[in-house]
């Protein structure tokens, strides 16, 4: 706002008055507001220099964007789930009758009974281990853990395609997995033509890929903990695991909870490994063993030609993920209140 510095001096050296000088700065020592009649309104700045114009100028572009290619086409797959399209063209509408027959469609409820395996597995196993490495990499005890997280870190560099590809050579029935236990006296399981050890095998491929990116996640988190806490608990006679329990687990709930929602969208969104492990089969695997939500929705919608059928199983498996990343920040807020 605009203000009065006072002068220090009443007069200069010739005895004459120092007139106030008005300027646009704050200083709460030497400065005095205006009276509001003097205060410059709003109103009298230009269009563009108005706080909330600039802001709404520098958003424009992300806003665009974002309605063009996020919301519009949501908008879109949600009117084509009501309509019968059998080929790109004019739709007939049916209301809900694509609804009912996907609670009737024995591979729609098979995809999502391995989707939701898959994504049970991956919480289990992507938020425990990743986060006991992290602690014990965190812990001081090992030396160069730089290093180990950037060897941890290297398989989010490959591309799914390429790691896909790598696995099904690993757990081919004459693969170097199978060769492994062959060696030791194990029995060599036929991972990619067995139904049961189809989502399994999706497991143990997510694991090698994803632990190291988790590992980083958990380690910035344990970087910002206070080392006061662990020095005073440690004083009080508490040992490393209750530390860890005690300390390092309660702070980190923030990102716990990133990664499981990190997770649970991946989990739900697989696509690519089944589609190139299980090539052979159009990514279904033995007896639809490892068919995702992803990988029938493409299969209905680009080989099929369904497209309304397709938005329908887009538009379930969007509330899907929603209803459940709702229900875990409604229990990590749970126990935060408690």
């Amino acid at each position: 706002m605009w203000v009065r510095r006072r002068s220090k001096e009443g007069r200069d050296g010739r005895g004459t008055a120092v007139a106030d000088r008005r300027i646009w700065e704050e200083d709460p020592l030497t400065v005095e507001a205006l009276p509001d009649s003097r205060v410059p309104s709003p109103r009298s700045r230009s269009f563009f220099q108005r706080e909330g114009v600039v802001a709404l100028v520098f958003l424009l572009p992300f806003l665009v964007l974002f309605l063009v290619f996020r919301v519009w086409p949501i908008l879109q797959a949600v009117d084509l789930s009501f309509d019968n399209i059998e080929s790109i063209g004019q739709g007939e509408f049916v209301g809900l009758e694509n609804y009912r027959d996907l609670a009737a469609d024995d591979r729609f409820l098979a995809a999502l009974q391995n989707n939701t395996v898959y994504t049970v597995g991956t919480l289990l196993l992507l938020i425990p281990i990743p986060l006991v490495l992290a602690a014990f990499l965190h812990s001081g005890r090992v030396k160069a853990p730089d290093a180990f997280r950037t060897i941890l870190f290297l398989p989010l560099l490959a591309g799914l395609v390429v790691v896909a590809v790598v696995f099904q050579l690993l757990l081919n029935a004459n693969g170097i997995l199978n060769r492994g236990l062959g060696a030791i006296g194990l029995p060599a399981p036929e991972w990619l033509e067995t139904p049961a050890l189809a989502i399994p095998s999706l497991i143990i491929l997510a694991l090698w890929r994803w632990t190291g990116i988790n590992i980083i996640y958990f380690t910035t988190g344990l970087g910002n903990i206070p080392t006061d806490l662990y020095e005073a608990a440690a004083i009080d006679g508490a040992s490393g695991i209750r530390r860890f329990f005690h300390i390092s687990v309660p702070l980190l709930k923030p990102i716990i909870l990133f990664v499981s929602v990190l997770t649970l969208i991946g989990g739900f969104q697989l696509f690519t490994e089944p589609y190139v492990l299980y090539a052979s089969t159009a990514g279904s695997g033995p007896n639809r063993g490892a068919l995702s939500m992803v990988v029938l929705l493409y299969r209905t919608a680009f080989t099929s030609f369904r497209l309304g059928y397709a938005s329908a199983m887009g538009v379930v498996l969007a509330l899907i993920v929603v209803a459940v990343s709702a229900v875990q920040l409604r229990l990590f807020r749970y126990r935060d209140v408690d």
